[in-house]
């Protein structure tokens, strides 16, 4: 249960009244922060690629890991890719879409826009088993129907692990959520994927996490059971704390707060707050991202310390898309990123394992804090507002094509219900804010 007050620090003093407690959000604004998470995300999504599982830990350490000497030479190949480097970079570099083109959905981003889109079609703030089931079986192709193929020419869904098992158990068994992710049925359900495809459900509740985890519950059960829902979890508050951020003070300073607020929702004797606490600590006791990347994989792929045990499983490449190692390499870039957009995205592209999953977190997380005019200031450079839906999905509206600017003015409709229905705020359209209270109203 997160406890709102004292991680918010919205805990009044004895002569304020609760009332005054309410955030006050402009619309606009939020439009264009919303515009920044989509961009954000997708430029660090694509980035990551470049790397993604090229280098998954081994007796050289440093050897075989990248470093951040590594940023602008020339990609290695990756475990599946047969000695041949990426395709979309012949260097570990930014990767963009062209100005006049569509950034592609990848499954760090296609499942949100799905998630938006089957909101609003419900028009409901809280998807039902059946809606989020519904929605599964339309919008996403099986292995067998799918008409994409990966770089090798074979049939490509873009489902891997626990997703394509709970879209398995939906097709085939007409289960629904929270069994598709029962671990009796799905044994991969501490795996990669509600951490990247349920963030979007903190921006949906701005300011009030308790409410985001309300919207996020079932989603994140789809596919995620024990400590990968807890690390879900995690970048869900991030993401709604995110928007009471103070605006004046700078985004490290955004970061270190709001990150520790989250850590508060982690039980103690969970994995995956020691895996935090591990990273925290090394990084106070000045050890770079490296020696700490290095250290975190001996400790928790190695040894299998604080009861981390993926590796006694005897997994493909030793677990190395598990959610504990996504939750890991997020939290080294997080904390030794301190809040820089391009500082944080490389580090999660160099730090190893499913580096695009890590690096699309926080590029959309950081991305929302900056505001699409914050993260073209970064680049120097303006980018393209288009968005291909149907690179990873099918039968969405318009061929699939759509813009970040539209998809957050859809996101708008979205937080206007939670934020009346949910939360019992109030939406001031002639004035275009939000009122939002920050303490729960009394039972």
């Amino acid at each position: 249960m997160f406890v709102l007050a004292a991680a918010s620090d919205a805990i009044p003093a004895p002569d304020q009244p609760l009332e005054a407690l309410t955030l006050e959000l402009s619309r606009s604004d939020y439009a264009r922060r919303l515009e920044g998470f989509w961009l954000g995300q997708s430029i660090a999504n694509w980035t990551g690629l470049v790397t993604e599982m090229d280098k998954i830990g081994g007796e050289g350490l440093h050897g075989e890991f990248y470093t951040r000497d590594d940023w602008g030479k020339a990609d290695q190949p990756s475990i599946w890719a047969e000695g041949i480097p990426s395709d979309l970079s012949p260097t570990i570099n930014w990767v963009f879409a062209d100005n006049d083109g569509a950034w592609g959905a990848d499954d760090d981003t296609d499942i949100e826009y799905m998630y938006q889109h089957l909101l609003l079609e419900s028009q409901t703030s809280v998807l039902s088993p059946e809606q989020i089931r519904d929605g599964w079986l339309r919008y996403i192709y099986s292995d067998a129907n799918t008409p994409f193929t990966n770089g090798r020419g074979e049939a490509e869904n873009y489902l891997w692990v626990s997703n394509q098992q709970a879209h398995d158990l939906m097709r085939e068994q007409g289960l629904l959520p929270p069994a598709t992710s029962d671990p009796a049925l799905n044994p991969h359900h501490d795996m990669i994927d509600a951490q990247l495809t349920t963030e979007i459900f903190g921006l949906f509740a701005p300011g009030r996490p308790d409410i985001a985890l309300d919207l996020a519950h079932l989603p994140i059960r789809t596919t995620a059971r024990g400590d990968a829902a807890l690390a879900a979890e995690f970048y869900v508050i991030m993401h709604s704390l995110a928007a009471n951020a103070d605006p004046g003070a700078p985004v490290s300073e955004q970061i270190k707060k709001i990150r520790k607020q989250a850590r508060l929702h982690l039980p103690s004797d969970s994995y995956t707050a020691k895996m935090y606490d591990f990273v925290e600590a090394s990084h106070t006791a000045g050890l770079s991202w490296e020696d700490t990347r290095d250290a975190f994989y001996r400790r928790y792929q190695l040894r299998q310390a604080d009861g981390y045990d993926v590796s006694d499983r005897e997994l493909f490449c030793n677990g190395c898309f598990a959610s504990g190692i996504n939750f890991g390499a997020s939290i080294i870039s997080l904390i030794y990123g301190d809040g820089d957009y391009q500082g944080t995205v490389k580090i999660a592209v160099l730090a190893g394992w499913d580096s695009d999953n890590p690096a699309a977190t926080w590029g959309g997380l950081l991305g929302f804090m900056l505001g699409r005019d914050g993260i073209e200031q970064t680049f120097d450079r303006t980018f393209s507002n288009s968005f291909n839906i149907h690179r990873t999905r099918g039968g969405f509206p318009n061929e699939g094509l759509d813009d970040f600017s539209a998809m957050a003015q859809r996101g708008l409709t979205v937080i206007d219900r939670v934020v009346t229905d949910e939360i019992g705020g109030g939406v001031d359209l002639e004035n275009n804010r939000w009122q939002i209270p920050l303490l729960p109203p009394e039972n």
